[in-house]
């Protein structure tokens, strides 16, 4: 059985023309032009592009992998031809400034473009995906030289970009980066160290590749303080933009993955290599979160397209397998066997990875809106409100819709029996390719300790207040609205569960910080489950009236996330609210017993 993928346009295009509002785009700078169909049409051609170019060959991608011999790192045979039809297309300038090449859309089309190449293949997708974060980052934080001589080129594809931030014996605390760089006097400076996990940092894809690189100058203060960005190309730039000699930096080695192996992920050596400083000395890292936050939704959106592509083929599989009699009301008393999806067990399995799917489809929307508003708006008061929304749903978004890529490649398998376990279907890559997503860019524990530990305290925690109390405030104002009952009711009931477990986590952050700690993870998923909760009610009350049938599916899907997805609130509540104790109580020392 060949994989099949059909892009969840439909469903997009209801998103932002029907629930959050096209007129809220075009009300931003840039996008006053941008109509329904000209969006349909995009989406569309991408969709067509990733189903026909990429999907076909991702297999042989896993199959063939990257390889590294004699020092030179290859991709995959068949990306080569796939690449260069991406780039002829535009497809690596989406959300780019004209100024440099690229389209000027939206975040938010950007982002739906990242879930269709990521549900059919992540390892080709990766090979220009950091160039995407690298863009902003440079043209936020770099000089106007530095800009003029790599944005254009990274836009248009041919030359591509990475993030080098994690060593040997660091990953997360970068306040232990080793990387030295020594400044040369004239705008130059020699990088010394070696990074690792670098995603696509050496490949024959491009004709250069941009390394943004931390590292400290010479007394630099200690910790996070005394971290450096620079841009540090692989071939040198001339002053006239042509390519001068290969860098001093190397290829040591390319990792061994569990999946995602047709994407190159490197050890690469800096040995005095010549780069340029991106900003202020000392401050790399806040200008590296520039790149690092857009990555954390970049990477929720391969996870959300994995779950999708995950639900498609299982619900296939499920209608032509034929096993067992399926109990009354059959659909065909005379059959000796009925199609598996006509059993109970499974019919559930994928109703819950639908109607998880297409929640978080809609909390990424909501999440990508604001990042266009932040970006775009010339109101301060809305670009202060789209930044700290965007600060408080980037943790939730990426390990919600991540470990939703993980859980529904596994439930699909699960639908596929033995077959899901055998590479033919194509379940048992997709469940290997999706495992990366909960680790890369911040593992999901860290996103969620990142929302505990920062978003709930403080001037940010004040803001969770407002954010929750909107919510509150919608279901204060249509709590008479019997129609909308079945949705509105269990939606503010798991809304009040949040608020109180959000009290509790902010008092045990004050006298048991231990105990919040052990309860992030679970914390972080009620709150995923809770407002997506609240934004199905939302939806459902902007098609209140509507009829159809995609109207109708979106009510029975929303009916059963409400019904046999959110009632896990409760137990989360408990877990969090009466658990602490016993994880608390059992110390280490108590492993050894």
């Amino acid at each position: 059985m060949t994989m099949i993928y059909e892009p969840p346009v439909k469903d997009m295009i209801f998103l932002v023309d029907e629930w959050l509002g096209l007129e809220n785009i075009n009300s931003l700078p840039g996008y006053h032009d941008l109509d329904v169909e000209s969006l349909q049409f995009i989406l569309e051609e991408a969709g067509k592009f990733c189903s026909a170019e990429l999907l076909t060959i991702n297999r042989e991608g896993d199959e063939l992998g990257a390889t590294f011999i004699d020092g030179v790192v290859k991709a995959p045979s068949s990306f080569r031809a796939a690449y260069a039809k991406y780039i002829e297309a535009g497809w690596t300038g989406i959300d780019a400034d004209p100024e440099y090449g690229g389209q000027g859309l939206p975040k938010l089309v950007q982002y739906f473009v990242d879930e269709m190449l990521g549900a059919t293949n992540l390892a080709f997708k990766l090979y220009s995906e950091l160039s995407h974060g690298a863009y902003h980052l440079l043209a936020n934080c770099a000089a106007a030289e530095i800009r003029q001589k790599f944005i254009p080129k990274m836009v248009a594809g041919v030359w591509s970009g990475t993030m080098c931030l994690t060593e040997a014996h660091c990953g997360t605390d970068l306040g232990l980066v080793r990387t030295r760089a020594e400044d040369h006097g004239d705008g130059t400076y020699s990088i010394t160290g070696s990074k690792i996990f670098i995603t696509s940092g050496d490949h024959d894809l491009v004709e250069n590749i941009v390394h943004l690189v931390l590292a400290r100058l010479e007394d630099a203060p200690a910790g996070t303080h005394g971290i450096s960005l620079f841009a540090v190309p692989r071939n040198w730039v001339n002053e006239d933009g042509s390519l001068g000699d290969r860098n001093n930096v190397n290829t040591g080695s390319i990792e061994h993955k569990m999946g995602i192996k047709g994407s190159a992920t490197c050890a690469l050596n800096f040995d005095q290599a010549k780069g340029f400083l991106v900003g202020e000395a000392n401050r790399g890292l806040s200008a590296m979160f520039t790149m690092m936050n857009m990555e954390r939704i970049t990477v929720a959106m391969q996870g959300l397209g994995m779950a999708d592509i995950a639900y498609q083929n299982a619900l296939i599989y499920a209608q032509d397998r034929l096993q067992s009699k399926a109990p009354p009301p059959r659909p065909d008393e005379s059959r000796a066997a009925d199609p598996i999806i006509y059993q109970p067990e499974i019919k559930r399995q994928l109703l819950r990875i639908r109607s998880q799917v297409e929640g978080a489809r809609a909390l990424a929307a909501y999440a990508s809106l604001h990042v266009d508003i932040m970006e775009k708006t010339t109101d301060d008061s809305l670009r202060k409100n789209a930044e700290d929304t965007v600060a408080l749903l980037t943790p939730v978004v990426k390990s919600f819709l991540t470990d939703l890529g993980v859980s529904s490649a596994l439930s699909a398998q699960q639908v596929f029996g033995g077959h899901g376990y055998i590479r033919e279907h194509g379940m048992e890559q997709l469940v290997r390719d999706s495992r990366i997503t909960t680790l890369y860019e911040g593992t999901n524990e860290i996103q969620a300790a990142d929302l505990v530990g920062r978003k709930l305290t403080g001037r940010t925690g004040e803001f969770a207040d407002r954010f929750l109390a909107k919510w509150q405030q919608l279901f204060d104002d249509t709590r008479d609205n019997d129609y909308m009952a079945d949705y509105i009711s269990p939606a503010s009931d798991a809304l009040a569960r949040l608020i109180d477990t959000t009290r509790w986590m902010r008092e045990r952050l004050r006298s048991d910080t231990a105990a919040a700690s052990g309860a992030a993870v679970d914390y972080q998923r009620l709150f995923a489950l809770s407002i997506i909760a609240c934004l199905w009610a939302q939806i459902m009350i902007s098609i209140q009236g509507k009829n159809g049938l995609f109207y109708a599916s979106k009510r029975k899907i929303a009916l059963f996330y409400m019904d046999q997805v959110l009632p896990e609130t409760v137990a989360l509540q408990q877990i969090i609210t009466t658990g602490s104790d016993s994880l608390t109580d059992f110390e280490v020392t108590d492993f050894e017993l």
